[in-house]
């Protein structure tokens, strides 16, 4: 009777043990399947990546084999003779996107703060839903909008303007200097401002959020103003996200296509006047890559995409030092 007992008693100890199995299994199974699956999307992109940079290098092999380094410091483009330098596009890329970055950054900090702080609870979503909204914009509207509506705004009063107010003063004279043509690196600039303008004011936003409560109610406590709270508390807390958002915008600042290349001018030359027109690397590539005939026009403008790749890869590589230095000095 007592062995029955046990017997009866262990069978369904037995099924029981044989269920947590399975289930342990099809569990370990999942995790399995879920930890290859992820590292088969990151070597996926680690491949695409490495396939493009190669993609590159192989195109502008017969341009580099031509021309070397010298067409990094080259302002000559001229498809004709097939004399080709890189000097104008990269200069036009670099400044057009310091124009965007100097006023969209500030603007941007300063909507967010406003937002966070300042504005009234009922105005708070729709205007946040209204900046948002400006990063859904085509960028082929903002161009035909930049040419059609903004230039000639920008002709009729900002550059006369501009022109009279710094025209006394030596260096920003030759900066401003020049007919008023509406297009130019100047116009290019405001553009890419408000297009980088939704990235950055959406994330500062949403780091500014995150700061505790008590920390700023803290620092209210002992008599801060609200600018003095935002200096002091809330952007340090948060300036590794702050960063973050402004080197998003400016990754999209120079590799921007369409918007500039209706109100740049497309010139392939420099000039030490922001008012005049200019080109930008990925302008070049858009206008000239199907009219590209021969071989070494070709890997020009391939090779100005590799320029391109570079250029952001190094601004990139640069943030991420520098918030590993932040994120380091904090810890220390």
């Amino acid at each position: 009777m007592t062995d029955a007992v046990a017997i009866g008693e262990g069978v369904p100890s037995r099924a029981v043990g044989q269920d947590r199995n399975r289930v342990l299994r099809r569990l370990k199974l999942g995790d399995t399947g879920f930890r290859i699956l992820t590292q088969i999307s990151a070597a996926t992109v680690l491949l695409i990546l490495c396939g493009v940079i190669l993609s590159l290098m192989i195109g502008s092999l017969p341009a580099i084999k031509e021309f070397g380094v010298g067409f990094l410091f080259t302002q000559s483009w001229n498809p004709v003779t097939e004399k080709f330098g890189a000097l104008a596009p990269i200069s036009g890329t670099l400044i057009t996107a310091a124009i965007a970055m100097l006023i969209a950054v500030p603007v941007g900090l300063g909507i967010s703060i406003f937002l966070t702080e300042l504005c009234p609870q009922p105005l708070r979503r729709p205007i946040a839903i209204a900046i948002e909204l400006l990063a859904g914009i085509p960028s082929i509207i903002y161009g035909i909008w930049g040419l059609f509506v903004f230039a000639p705004f920008v002709q009729e009063y900002i550059e006369p303007a501009l022109i009279t107010v710094f025209g006394p003063i030596p260096i920003l004279s030759t900066l401003f200097a020049g007919p008023p043509y509406g297009i130019g690196m100047l116009t290019a600039g405001f553009i890419l401002a408000i297009m980088v303008l939704p990235f950055i004011t959406s994330i500062s936003r949403d780091v500014f959020d995150t700061v505790p409560p008590m920390l700023k109610e803290a620092a209210r406590g002992i008599g801060c103003t609200t600018w003095e709270v935002m200096r002091n508390v809330v952007i340090p807390y948060t300036r590794i996200g702050v960063i973050g958002g402004v080197m998003l915008g400016l990754g999209r600042a120079l590799g921007e296509t369409m918007a500039v290349t209706f109100v740049i001018g497309n010139a392939h030359k420099i000039s030490p006047s922001l008012l005049a027109p200019g080109t930008t690397i990925s302008a070049t590539i858009a206008n000239e890559f199907t009219e590209a005939v021969g071989d070494i026009y070709t890997s020009a403008l391939i090779e100005l995409g590799l320029i391109l790749f570079v250029i952001t890869f190094i601004v990139l590589a640069i943030a991420r030092l520098m918030l590993m230095r932040i994120e380091k000095k904090a810890g220390a």
